[in-house]
């Protein structure tokens, strides 16, 4: 074991003693550990998943041979005393092994490229004779659930596992390098730039999942306007579905109604959700593989938009649009963005907002009309919301859209409630629109097109649905 894992490992070991009502007598121990029926040892099948995860370790060994590479997935993280957050593996560990939402915590991957070997180490299930199974709330399994063999993990990810005790033992005093190095952290980042049919897969489970959500959101609106909180109604909502499709939310659910959309990232949800107000919804479901969609719609809460709203709305489509119309291959990935911006000044300048022109403000040292959006339109999108975000800028920024790829396109316009410089009618809207998109052989094949995205085509979904 790592000095790490020993040291988290002690840590578990140690938390709530000072409480601990568990008794601990030998004649206890003896009668807690005798009389429980065999588990079952069945093989599970091997993972669709696996064979895609050795191609990516068998990248990661090339480019790095000769080096003993330790990948952690991490441990778990304390919440509040001995109470923990839900476990989430790193997502270059589960990356690299497809464990996924099943992980065990304290699970390190080793890649021994000088002779070949791939091992997972893991905390292997324990005895029942052991105070770790009914005594330890954090891992005993008595408490947090059983854990499988070494053998089912191996049959499952066709990878050779051991236990989580063998790991100094085999890492020893070699040297190694992890995740904290730089050139590391780059290339499993950049490795998951371009996704394989699997991850396409999974990519479209979670958009599936994520617009279910968006649509039970729909039906909560009138529920969500009886409430002072109606927010949280409407987080609740999309969470129900999160976790009834899904494995968790991919991130904090922005449920933002009214002048709180000009909140970017609005997550402390406690607003109420008037009766002609827009309501901007930036959420995502992430599914059991750890992938996550990230799509945001704004909506009129009464289901029709007023003359002002819809003006901004289509605006902020027109850009998303033409967006959407220069992603190819090929293309530099800040081209996105320009294209989304070119509409932005069109638009702020037609509306007079802008004391300069439309071409004079997308110049390098202007960009006046970005005090309305000052976000990016793009970013990768995958295994983690912000995916691939250790990527070299000549990779990500600066690199070229290759098919398989997965983005957001998700320009917005967001006029601050005390903002002087817009007309008293602008102020307090926020208006952004998100879609995840693959990039094809040919062009781009936008994943969230099952949630409409024109003003006449939103109301008309919410009319259906509430």
């Amino acid at each position: 074991m790592s000095n790490e894992a020993e040291k988290s490992s002690d840590q578990l070991e140690n938390r709530g003693t000072n409480r601990s009502r568990t008794p601990n007598s030998e004649e206890f121990m003896q009668f807690i550990g005798s009389n429980w029926a065999d588990r079952d040892q069945t093989l599970p099948a091997t993972a669709e998943v696996a064979k895609y995860a050795a191609a990516r370790r068998d990248a990661v060994a090339q480019a790095f041979a000769g080096k003993l590479v330790v990948i952690e997935a991490g441990g778990l993280k304390t919440r509040s005393n001995d109470t923990d957050y839900r476990f989430r593996a790193h997502a270059a560990f589960a990356h690299l092994t497809g464990w996924g939402s099943a992980t065990v915590p304290d699970s390190v991957l080793v890649l021994d490229t000088a002779d070949g070997k791939q091992i997972l180490f893991f905390r292997e299930t324990a005895g029942k004779g052991t105070d770790e199974f009914f005594a330890n709330p954090a891992i005993g399994e008595f408490w947090v659930g059983a854990r499988p063999t070494l053998g089912q993990v191996a049959a499952l990810l066709d990878i050779e596992t051991r236990s989580l005790t063998e790991l100094d033992d085999f890492i020893k005093e070699r040297e190694s390098i992890k995740l904290d190095d730089a050139a590391l952290a780059e290339f499993v980042s950049e490795l998951r730039l371009v996704k394989d049919d699997f991850e396409v897969g999974e990519m479209r489970k979670a958009v599936a999942a994520s617009i279910k959500g968006f649509e039970e959101v729909a039906r909560n609106l009138r529920k969500a306007t009886q409430h002072e909180r109606g927010e949280r109604i409407v987080e609740g909502a999309f969470f129900t579905q999160a976790r009834a499709e899904g494995n968790d939310l991919g991130y904090e659910t922005i449920a933002a109604s009214g002048a709180h959309a000009c909140t970017l990232h609005w997550i402390i949800n406690d607003g109420p959700v008037r009766d002609g107000d827009l309501l901007l919804l930036d959420a995502g479901v992430e599914v059991d593989s750890l992938y996550t969609a990230d799509v945001t719609r704004t909506i009129p809460v009464n289901g029709k938009f007023t003359d002002v709203q819809r003006k901004i709305y289509e605006a902020v489509r027109e850009a998303a649009d033409a967006a959407f119309a220069v992603a190819k291959p090929g293309i530099k990935f800040r081209e996105i963005h320009a294209a989304a911006m070119k509409v932005i000044a069109a638009k702020t300048a037609e509306w007079g907002l802008l004391p300069i022109s439309a071409e004079e403000s997308l110049q390098v040292d202007k960009q006046f009309h970005r005090r309305w959006m000052v976000h990016g339109t793009s970013h990768h999108l995958g295994i983690d919301v912000h995916d691939c975000a250790q990527a070299r800028r000549d990779m990500y920024l600066d690199g070229e859209l290759k098919p398989g790829m997965v983005f957001t396109i998700e320009p917005g316009l967001y006029f601050q409630p005390d903002d002087q410089l817009v007309p008293a009618e602008f102020r307090g809207i926020g208006v952004r629109i998100e879609d995840d998109v693959l990039v094809t052989e040919t062009g781009v094949e936008n994943l969230s097109a099952g949630l409409p995205r024109n003003s006449e085509d939103v109301e008309a979904w919410l009319a259906n649905l509430r």
